[in-house]
C-alpha cells in the first residue's frame, strides 16, 4: 500500500477500487458520493451561495453600474449599446391588421388572403405573418371540430332507439 493511502478518496485509488476509501457521509450522500435515499439535495427554491453573493453585490452597486454602462454606450461602445437596446426594446411589435370575422372555418381563406396581402405590401414581416397564419389555422381547426361535434350530436339524436320507426 502506498504511503498516502489514508488520503485516498473515491476516484483516487487503484483501477480496481479494492483499496480505495470513500469520503465520510457529511452532506447526506452515500459511500459512492450519490445522494442517499430520501435526500434530493438542495431544497427547492433555495439559492446557490454564489448567486446570493452576486445578488447582494448587485443590489449595492447596481445603479452605479447601470449609469456607467449607459455612459460607455453613449461614448461609442457598440456592444454595450446593443446589450441595452436588446433589453429595453420590445422583442415583438404590436401590429394592426384588419382581418375578416372568423365565424366559420371557411372564413379562414379570406383571413389568410389578408395576411398574405399584408406581407407582400410590407405592412408586416414574414415572421409576424407566420404567427398570424398559425393562429388562424388553429382557430379554424377549432371551428371545424365544434361544427363536426355538433353534427355528430344531431345524427346521434336522430338514431336514438326511441326515435326509430
Amino acid at each position: 500500500m502506498n504511503s498516502n493511502s489514508d488520503n485516498n478518496f473515491a476516484g483516487n485509488g487503484s483501477a480496481s477500487g479494492g483499496d480505495r476509501k470513500v469520503r465520510p457521509d457529511t452532506d447526506g450522500r452515500d459511500g459512492k458520493g450519490r445522494f442517499a435515499a430520501g435526500n434530493v439535495g438542495r431544497p427547492s427554491g433555495s439559492k446557490n451561495r454564489t448567486t446570493a453573493i452576486a445578488r447582494a453585490l448587485l443590489l449595492e452597486e447596481g445603479p452605479e453600474l447601470v449609469k456607467k454602462g449607459i455612459d460607455l454606450a453613449k461614448g461609442g461602445d457598440v456592444q454595450l449599446l446593443k446589450f441595452f437596446l436588446d433589453r429595453l426594446l420590445p422583442k415583438e411589435r404590436l401590429i394592426q391588421l384588419d382581418l375578416p370575422a372568423l365565424d366559420f372555418a371557411d372564413d379562414a381563406i379570406d383571413a389568410m388572403a389578408a395576411v398574405t396581402d399584408a406581407i407582400t405590401n410590407g405592412h408586416i414581416t414574414t415572421s409576424e405573418g407566420a404567427a398570424l397564419t398559425s393562429m388562424i389555422c388553429g382557430y379554424s381547426r377549432t371551428l371545424e371540430v365544434a361544427e363536426l361535434s355538433r353534427r355528430i350530436d344531431e345524427l346521434e339524436a336522430c338514431l336514438e332507439p326511441g326515435d326509430q320507426q
